[in-house]
């Protein structure tokens, strides 16, 4: 049995008996606005739904995701394209689960992806729940990547055509439940395509353009962020080089990330970066570049796309960062669900917090976050 892509098989109304029911998740954004757009004209039954997330109190307009002007976009959209639309108040689930989990990992002295979270808990979570809740068969959004069934029957996550926007990393946090219920509309598309067919489609959003800071801290000043509704992050403490000499201090962990060049507060002669945090001292640990790269991380518990992790070590490339390009690594599974990652060349950015995502080719394998340290002696390989 050939490999079939999930677009083609609930991408083609003629299929299927009776067009299926999608909900959208909705931004007032071009993405998902063409997502939206499709899927009216392939004859599906569209039903519209937009999320209304937590912001900082007397900063009611600074939340991106969902701006007093961004839901009257997202409106406007769902009358022009004749479907029902609804707004889903998740302030508090996504105040308790998504920036909760920000604060608590700033104050543990590691650098979260809130991004990640809200995929998890309230995308594929509160999101979907209300979409079958409305007898919807799929949830759609607008990310950038791609679905496709295997022989099996499992379903894969792909890497989008658009490499320069491809949003498979932030979407490995996804089981074979949540992608059985997923639509990607729009993973066959560059970003110009999806500008030029909003165009088509006659939507007001095809020059909109795209949000790129966190989407509940307004001006992406998120050290700010933190000294306003978390002060007991913010402690400042003693910046120290690879000997341990005291150079200086730091105005708080939070404010620094690995590899920060720039803003340290020191005059040297040579550049120094941030190698890292040391949570346990409250200490910030400088050097020289070259002592920056790190051939080795450990990862907290994996979700595999496929259900089943690898019973042997396995080469992949493997992506830290969401735009990090890249690299080749060796990715060995551990007793603990975990990981340990052996990179071919070393990197200066590994950062605690963040997701090592495992990719064989175009295939998002899974991935898991970050741990602080590199591997302990006694997490056994499998």
């Amino acid at each position: 049995m050939p490999v079939e892509s999930i677009h083609s098989l609930h991408n083609n109304p003629q299929s299927l008996r009776n067009p299926s029911r999608v909900v959208v998740a909705m931004s007032g954004g071009v993405d998902s606005s063409v997502a939206a757009a499709l899927l009216v004209r392939q004859g599906y039954e569209v039903i519209g739904m937009m999320l209304r997330l937590w912001s900082e109190p007397g900063k009611g307009t600074t939340n991106r995701c969902c701006t007093p002007d961004a839901m009257v976009l997202a409106r406007r959209i769902a009358a022009q394209l004749e479907i029902p639309f609804y707004a889903v108040d998740a302030k508090a689930p996504f105040r308790d689960s998504v920036v909760e989990s920000f604060i608590d990992g700033y104050t543990h002295g590691i650098t979260p992806n809130p991004c990640l979270v809200c995929n998890r808990h309230i995308r594929w979570g509160l999101l979907l729940d209300r979409a079958r809740a409305l007898g919807a068969q799929y949830l759609a959004t607008g990310h950038y990547a791609r679905l496709q069934q295997d022989p099996s029957g499992n379903i894969q996550l792909l890497r989008a055509h658009d490499k320069d926007k491809d949003q498979s990393y932030v979407m490995h946090v996804l089981s074979q439940e949540h992608l059985a219920y997923t639509m990607l509309p729009r993973g066959e598309y560059t970003k110009l395509q999806v500008r030029k067919l909003a165009q088509e489609f006659g939507l007001p959003v095809a020059d909109r353009p795209d949000s790129q800071d966190l989407c509940f801290i307004g001006n992406g000043d998120y050290g700010s962020f933190l000294s306003r509704i978390a002060p007991q992050v913010i402690d400042p403490g003693p910046i120290l080089n690879e000997n341990g000499e005291t150079l200086g201090q730091h105005r708080g962990l939070a404010f620094y990330t690995i590899g920060q060049r720039k803003g340290l507060g020191l005059c040297a002669p040579h550049p120094l970066y941030v190698l890292e945090k040391d949570f346990q001292q409250n200490a910030l640990i400088i050097g020289e570049k070259h002592l920056l790269g790190k051939t080795e991380l450990s990862t907290a518990t994996v979700n595999w796309i496929s259900g089943e992790p690898p019973s042997s070590p396995l080469r992949a490339q493997v992506k830290i960062r969401y735009k990090a390009a890249p690299v080749w690594a060796t990715v060995t599974p551990l007793e603990n669900q975990g990981t340990q990652v052996v990179f071919d060349t070393p990197l200066s950015d590994i950062t605690p917090g963040q997701a090592a995502v495992f990719y064989d080719s175009e295939f998002c394998l899974g991935g898991g976050t970050i741990l602080r340290h590199n591997i302990d002696s006694n997490l056994n390989p499998i």
